[in-house]
């Protein structure tokens, strides 16, 4: 006989507030465990896919790891230190595109804007505190990685702990399935397939789609001149999980940028002045870009990589970044989004067993039945 309720409940409290002190305290010893972790996750349709092509599994995750090894080489030597450069370069001209802003504002609209203007100053002010704030967060982000997540440590122990477990993934999963409470074991099979499908559809689906269109808005912004276009594409692809955000924040950034940079005005270099029109094609050509990308994002990434139905809100997703990183930093904003879709579907569960109980069909169901 199985154990009463209350002491199934009390049990898997007890579990559920072991596992988040656990969090809490060593989360920064988890993090290449987790990252690890997730990539290993990510990566075992690949690994299915190869041995149902007829490579064994060992064979599957050496391809693998030697793809990643090289796609990892080509990241670290081409476009990470020109994302760095650029954003450096980008929050340090922060004041001189306030400036310009002002100026043109100014100049378009002289009753609204002048020199001495409450806004005039604000907009001053907006610009040199990003330059400031913008270079000491970047600075602090870079200083935290290398002390807090040691990052020796990550680019060692993530990459053996992901091919460890992508090799020995589906044994994993089998000896979990054996420790299953024999009681509770086809519900709790129904509820992981089915947080394993939202899983799939999110993380490897929305990552797929951020990739893709980050991959897109960077290379076409920067093969049509805008500065600090990878800048712009990386932005605008991290934040594509975010129905229209992305492409909103992208293209406003990516537009703004473009008509200080092609917007008429006077170039002077080694004292020769050099007058320039308005470049309305690229202004153009940048705004299509980001209206080509939504129209491929909403026509045939999303449905073909993530489905109609991915049962993960973006509001509850934000309030679970929010309140793991709050509490658990940055290994509870990695967490955040297994544990949101986890604690989604076991919502609907309970939604599902409540207007099938009495509880809720009283006696109208009874009639009914």
């Amino acid at each position: 006989m199985g154990l009463p309720v209350r002491d199934q409940l009390k049990y898997w409290g007890l579990v559920a507030v072991v596992f988040f002190v656990l969090l809490w305290a060593l989360g920064d010893v988890l993090l290449p465990f987790i990252l690890g972790g997730a990539v290993a996750y990510f990566l075992d349709p690949v690994a299915d896919r190869l041995e149902r092509m007829g490579a064994s599994r060992m064979l599957a995750t050496a391809i693998i790891t030697v793809s990643g090894l090289m796609i990892f080489v080509l990241m670290a030597l081409l476009v990470v230190p020109t994302l760095v450069n650029q954003t450096t370069a980008l929050i340090a001209s922060a004041p001189d595109y306030a400036k310009n802003f002002g100026a043109f504002l100014t100049e378009r609209f002289p009753a609204l804007l002048d020199e001495t203007s409450t806004l005039s100053q604000s907009i001053a002010s907006i610009g040199s505190t990003i330059q400031s704030k913008g270079g000491q967060l970047l600075n602090t982000a870079l200083s935290s990685a290398a002390s807090l997540l040691n990052v020796v440590m990550l680019f060692v122990i993530v990459p053996v702990v992901s091919v460890y477990l992508l090799l020995d993934w589906d044994n994993m999963v089998a000896r979990i399935d054996a420790l299953l409470p024999r009681d509770h074991a086809p519900v709790i099979r129904q509820l992981a397939g089915d947080i394993d499908k939202t899983l799939a559809s999110f993380i490897r689906g929305m990552g797929t789609v951020c990739l893709i269109l980050g991959t897109y808005y960077a290379m076409a912004l920067m093969l049509v001149g805008l500065q600090f276009g990878l800048v712009v594409g990386f932005v605008a692809g991290l934040i594509t999980f975010i129905p229209y955000l992305g492409s909103l924040i992208g293209g406003a950034l990516a537009i703004g940028l473009a008509l200080f940079q092609y917007w008429n005005g006077i170039e002077v270099t080694n004292g020769d002045v050099t007058t320039y029109s308005t470049d309305w094609i690229r202004i153009g050509i940048v705004a299509a870009i980001f209206v080509t990308g939504q129209i491929f994002e909403g026509n045939f990434l999303t449905p073909k990589l993530v489905g109609n139905s991915v049962g993960l809100h973006p509001v509850w997703l934000l309030l679970a970044l929010s309140v793991f990183g709050t509490l658990f930093g940055f290994v509870g904003m990695l967490v955040a989004v297994p544990l949101a879709a986890s604690i989604g579907v076991v919502i609907r569960f309970a939604v599902n067993q409540y207007q099938s109980s009495r509880l809720y069909q009283g006696l109208t169901g009874q009639d009914q039945n």
